[in-house]
């Protein structure tokens, strides 16, 4: 006799169907939680970083040509280095996430700001690289006005607008060819008053700029603002490159269209003068450094300092030049001062100064930065 199967009680199944539901709607939610921290991670956050940038031997070539290239002048060469050194910035309208941002902040050699302390609203890669470009031009001019006038060389000067960075504020008020004649009520005669004027001024400050253009006097309120490379925007300008000089003989200064700004106008200087002097400014060594210059020999303040110094050791640099306007911030940098001196500049003649005798001797007493 056989008997039919045992069945279960109705319902007796029913925990367990419900525990692998139950499992199963955890996974999802945790997954879902995944998907969207991961997403998260991915956001972009309203931050700009800094990071060291390559560093630019002045005395070498470029693309097959000296980077100095002078005409119809004797020149001479220097197996050691002038390092210009940069720094890479995020892009404009590219924020990064908030795994770049952490990444940032961990790391020393990295600077994490605001974006809007950095870039403006309606700034693309375009418009900064003009305005990087139109910077570099007005400094290699500069680098070479005050190479000049350190070695005692006689040029002719005017002073008027070069050209116009398309983003700034002199855009569509100031126009290249105009005759620069007073900054805020004081008559300017030549590039360096132009500059001291200018850079008196806080950013931000409404300045106004007299003209004449066509036979006439046109005035104009423009506002201060800071340099592309400078996200601390110490080196204050007015968006237009300001011109003119005349020089006895032609100085070509060729670089890479990625490098701009004005940090390099010292660097330029100094290899100029070098190529234009017997014997090696150098003395076969590595020298770095940075700041912006007036025709004058004035050497400016510039952003970036703390990643340029990365920069310059890793490239083997020994001296950097620091303008005095940075010494504060450059103590704060991540470098090793057993590998790299700092010393406190503040015009192209310190500057060839302290290179020559440290030169002669590294342990020479130099000017030092301090807090």
């Amino acid at each position: 006799m056989t008997s039919a199967p045992e069945h279960p009680p109705a319902g007796e199944g029913a925990p367990a169907r419900t525990d692998r539901r139950r499992t199963w709607a955890s996974l999802l939610a945790l997954l879902l939680v995944l998907v969207t921290g991961f997403l998260a991670l991915r956001e972009p956050v309203p931050y700009a970083t800094f990071s060291p940038g390559p560093t630019v031997n002045v005395l070498s070539e470029y693309d097959g040509k000296p980077i100095i290239e002078v005409q119809d002048r004797k020149t001479y060469s220097d197996k050691g280095g002038l390092r210009l050194v940069t720094v890479i910035p995020s892009a404009p309208g590219e924020k990064v996430n908030l795994v770049q941002l952490v990444r940032s902040w961990l790391d020393p050699d990295v600077s994490v700001l605001p974006y809007d302390a950095v870039y403006g609203s309606t700034e693309t890669r375009k418009t900064v690289r003009q305005q990087s470009a139109a910077q570099m031009t007005s400094s290699q001019e500069n680098a070479v006005a005050a190479a000049l006038t350190a070695l005692g060389v006689d040029f002719d000067e005017g002073v008027g607008v070069a050209s116009v960075d398309p983003e700034g504020p002199a855009q569509g008020r100031l126009e290249a060819g105009d005759e620069l004649l007073r900054v805020q009520g004081r008559r300017v005669s030549d590039v360096a008053s132009v500059t001291r004027a200018v850079r008196a001024l806080p950013v931000g400050t409404r300045v106004r700029i007299d003209v004449r253009r066509d036979g006439r006097t046109v005035s104009e309120q423009l506002r201060t603002v800071g340099a592309a490379d400078d996200p601390q925007a110490s080196a204050v300008r007015i968006g237009v490159a300001v011109c003119c000089y005349d020089f006895p003989f032609e100085v070509d200064l060729n670089i890479s269209q990625n490098i701009g700004g004005p940090s390099g106008g010292m660097m330029f200087a100094l290899g100029i003068y070098d190529v234009l002097t017997p014997g090696s400014l150098t003395g076969g060594k590595v020298i770095a450094g940075t700041g912006e210059i007036d025709p004058e020999g004035r050497v400016g303040e510039i952003g970036g300092i703390q990643q340029k110094l990365v920069g310059a050791q890793d490239d083997g640099a020994r001296l950097f030049l620091v303008p005095a306007g940075n010494c504060a911030e450059a103590l704060g940098g991540n470098y090793d001062p057993d590998r790299m001196r700092l010393v406190k500049v503040e015009t192209l003649e310190d500057a060839l100064a302290d290179v020559k005798a440290w030169v002669a001797d590294p342990g020479a007493e130099l000017p030092r930065c301090t807090r």
